[in-house]
């Protein structure tokens, strides 16, 4: 009976060859005994059978079919002449699966700059000017990085394959392993003649000015990714990106709660039992545009208490990934006076009177209904 070389793995019958070797890499790494010293030989073996014939289309597809390609071999004997194990050799020392030489052209690393901005840019957008310090194309090479006139040569230690191999004895057999050519780092040629102005490397860093547009609701910790704006890569390779990240100034007025905003209003206890109207400055009227309310009226009505709150619909932020804006919630602070004159304590007092609140013995109670507990319900109401 075959041994199921997909269950030794850990894959499904329908794992693609990359989930097949992935598998295999992640056993490799616990089964091999010179990583693992107390790990079993013949576990490895096995597993190492199971890859040899899973990786292989012909031998899968035999395999699928009932037979056992390994068979003609004597069975799990995959450590005789001619087993590569560069597989094996890879998950140990971290070489990618790609043989031969590799390009010098590679993608360059994405860039982070910090920029702050005022409250109401965070709110309805805005645009700014960047100077961005970052590698550009050297225009002298054209990113080939040899001097004009000149262009590379091959690798005299690796001959152009990229890499060097070495031959090491172990009690499977003889392991081949392929490693980059130290000459060369595995571009299979040198650049004997380098360009003066980037010394090889094919950029040089220059300052540059980009202009980008803040979207409406960004927050504190907020990206803006401009694509291709980033750090060009070695060899004229292409540009990573720039990522732009927001910091929102503190408001003198308002507070920021995630789309919307909250701010206090202070009146006198007349006001706040009599009732009144106030005028509210809004976000808007930082942004300078003429054609905006720079205040909205807000009513207080009779019997108001302090820290009762009053919502403002619509006059939040602009919402980030939707539609419409936040709420401004205000809460009202009562102020009692400090110091009256004599005539205004007399009204006081014959108000008292009038009320029969001239002997008070006060309305105790738990602090969940105290004012900060008026004001928590009032939150929780909305």
């Amino acid at each position: 009976m075959n041994p199921d070389y997909y269950e030794l793995l850990g894959v499904s019958r329908t794992a693609t060859p990359e989930e097949i070797k992935k598998a295999y890499r992640r056993q490799a790494r616990t089964l091999h005994p010179d990583v693992n010293p107390d790990a079993d030989p013949d576990e490895f073996k096995i597993v190492t059978a199971a890859y040899e014939v899973l990786s292989d289309p012909q031998k899968r597809d035999f395999y699928d079919r009932g037979g056992d390609p390994l068979s003609a071999s004597g069975g799990f004997g995959g450590s005789g002449p001619g087993f590569s194990f560069n597989d094996i050799m890879d998950a140990f020392f971290g070489q990618g699966a790609t043989r031969g030489p590799r390009t010098r052209s590679r993608r360059g690393q994405d860039a982070l700059i910090r920029i702050s901005v005022e409250l109401a840019e965070a709110a309805f957008g805005t645009s700014r000017e960047l100077k961005v310090d970052t590698a550009v194309l050297c225009t002298t090479c054209d990113g080939s990085g040899a001097r004009e006139g000149s262009e590379p040569v091959t690798c005299g230690t690796c001959h152009g394959r990229g890499e060097v191999q070495h031959v090491q004895r172990s009690f499977l057999g003889d392991i081949r392993t392929a490693r980059p050519c130290p000459t060369c780092h595995g571009h299979g040629s040198v650049i004997p003649d380098p360009c003066p102005e980037c010394a090889g490397d094919g950029r040089v860093r220059s300052r540059r000015t980009l202009s980008i547009k803040v979207p409406p609701g960004v927050d504190t910790g907020t990206r803006v990714q401009l694509a291709g704006e980033g750090e060009v890569g070695p060899g004229g390779g292409p540009p990573g990106d720039l990522y732009v990240e927001i910091n929102v100034a503190p408001h003198r007025l308002f507070t920021r709660e995630g789309d919307d905003l909250l701010c206090d209003v202070t009146i006198p206890m007349t006001a706040g039992a009599l009732g009144t109207q106030v005028h509210l400055p809004t976000l808007e009227a930082d942004t300078g545009a003429p054609d905006v309310d720079r205040t909205i009226p807000l009513e207080i009505k009779p019997g108001t208490q302090s820290g009762d709150q009053i919502v403002v619909r619509g006059r939040g932020v602009s919402r980030l990934r939707g539609v419409g804006r936040g709420d401004l919630s205000v809460c009202v602070v009562v102020e009692t006076p400090h110091r009256v004159d004599d005539e205004q304590r007399a009204l006081l007092e014959q108000l008292a009177r009038m009320r029969g609140e001239d002997r008070v013995e006060g309305d105790f109670s738990s602090p969940h209904t105290s004012v900060f507990g008026r004001l928590k319900n009032a939150f929780n109401a909305r």
